[in-house]
């Protein structure tokens, strides 16, 4: 089983459909087959051998797509890389992954490997360099049908390589797409960096033959403009570009546009309550991650409770779990585990197999939620970032949901201090709107006024700035 031919199995019977429609124009999908096959059989040529590793870096582009279903298709092991990370940043992940090869782009920084080769997609060049000699072994061959592997975000800790093999790959987007029911007839605007979501939504949207409208940048209004241009049905964001898409000046939305997605970290309340009224459309918050895909996606609530995650998709099985792994009742807060197809096959280094991380067939995804009477879920924070305040549990979003709504505050991440009577107070990193100056007391009257005294900010510091993982989420 090769994903890329089960994706292009799947689009026999519609050549002449688009796949993309982006600054370059449109590529319909026999010619994206075309190229996929040409460029594989060149990269083979050229040394590319079956059991590889292989890093692809580039910018959002349907070149990009291109790479990385080559290497697929030549039964070798892809990492896509996002063009964004710095020259250190790439040379670490490649030195830690391990990998044999590197397909650069050269739209992200210079990477001094030794080059091998040149070659072409379309009308882009690009080179093939050595990252570490091919012993004949299989990159990580304790999975026998490794296809895509990806970092985890590393938010409260060590980032983890996580492998996705073929069969997994198709799994999970047959589970997704019982909820997203993508189609022909749907045409995608894509904002959110390939690199970082490339299993679950950009081939997902190839294999049921869905137009892929790649946005020039990121900004509200470029958004917006490639909706009304391509005719686009659905938007896959996260909160970033909600919010900017809220900020804009007009008063609808493309009439063709039917859903939005908001993923990668959570939405407030607000922001979704806003959407809805200035463009009635509710705003879908989907609960994605790479062990096992997109599990959970709030369909059925999206406009009454807009914060929550929503339901468990028909495939999976959704557990609240205590500390001794026991399920938790209705609306009590545990640890969010997770039970369904097309999970992840195995972690690179250590090489630990999917098996011997699951507890009683659960994945432990190291978020705290609650489940009410509905089956309605909610991420309430993460284990590891949770705050006790002398015995009461403190979640940073929910402070950090108040902060961000003041006028004033252009970003806030919340996080514990320890205290020795207390145990651990609450503190806030925010950084002010451009132009703007404000005093701690007025922030913390502001959330008085919102929050129970045990959560209000006690050390406040204004920053120019915050880091950020690769993938969008704040780094705690």
């Amino acid at each position: 089983m090769n994903i890329v031919d089960i994706i292009f199995e799947s689009n026999k019977s519609r050549p002449q459909q688009i796949a993309f429609n982006d600054q370059v124009g449109l590529l319909s999908y026999a010619q994206f087959e075309q190229e996929v096959i040409a460029l594989s059989n060149d990269l083979v040529s050229k040394g590319l051998k079956k059991g590889m590793g292989v890093g692809v870096i580039d910018k959002n582009s349907r070149h990009f797509i291109i790479a990385v279903f080559a290497v697929l298709k030549a039964n070798a092991l892809a990492m896509p890389i996002s063009h964004q990370l710095k020259t250190a940043e790439i040379t670490k992940e490649l030195d830690r992954s391990g990998l044999h090869l590197l397909l650069d782009s050269g739209n992200g920084p210079t990477l001094h490997h030794k080059q091998l080769d040149t070659f072409k997609i379309l009308d882009s060049e690009w080179s093939l360099k050595a990252n570490k000699p091919f012993d004949g072994n299989q990159y990580a061959n304790h999975v026998s049908d490794s296809a895509i592997m990806r970092y985890t975000s590393g938010t409260t800790g060590t980032s983890k390589g996580v492998i996705i093999g073929h069969q997994s790959i198709n799994e999970r987007i047959d589970a997704a797409n019982k909820a997203l029911n993508l189609g022909t007839d749907d045409t995608v605007v894509w904002v959110l960096p390939m690199a970082y979501h490339f299993v679950v939504s950009i081939i997902l949207y190839l294999k049921y033959g869905c137009t892929i409208a790649i946005t020039k940048d990121f900004l509200g209004e470029s958004i917006y403009d490639c909706i009304e241009l391509t005719q686009g049905t659905f938007l896959y964001a996260s909160p970033m570009h909600i919010k900017m898409l809220n900020a804009l000046k007009v008063d609808a939305m493309p009439p063709s546009l039917k859903r939005v997605i908001s993923t990668s970290t959570a939405i407030t309340k607000a922001q979704c309550e806003r959407f809805l009224n200035n463009y009635n459309i509710p705003i879908w918050q989907a609960y994605g991650i790479i062990e096992i895909g997109l599990p959970i996606i709030n369909t059925q609530k999206a406009k009454e409770q807009p914060e929550a995650i929503g339901h468990a998709l028909p495939d999976y099985e959704i557990g609240i779990l205590s500390d001794n792994h026991s399920i938790l009742n209705k609306n009590e807060i545990g640890h969010l585990a997770i039970k369904g197809p097309g999970m992840f096959d195995a972690y690179l280094d250590p090489p630990i197999l999917r098996a011997d991380i699951l507890v009683d067939g659960w994945f432990m995804t190291g978020d705290l939620a609650s489940k009410d009477e509905d089956g309605l879920i909610k991420v309430e924070g993460r284990k590891k970032s949770m705050i006790n305040v002398a015995g009461n549990k403190v979640f940073p979003f929910e402070v950090e949901e108040v902060l961000n709504e003041h006028e004033s505050i252009k970003l806030s991440k919340v996080s514990g201090f320890k205290h020795r009577l207390m145990g651990e107070i609450v503190q806030a990193e925010i950084v002010l709107k451009q132009d703007v100056e404000i005093g701690k007391e007025e922030i913390i009257s502001f959330c008085r006024e919102r929050l129970s005294t045990y959560k209000l900010p006690q050390h406040i510091t204004f920053v120019p700035e915050l880091k950020f993982t690769g993938s969008g989420k704040i780094k705690r």
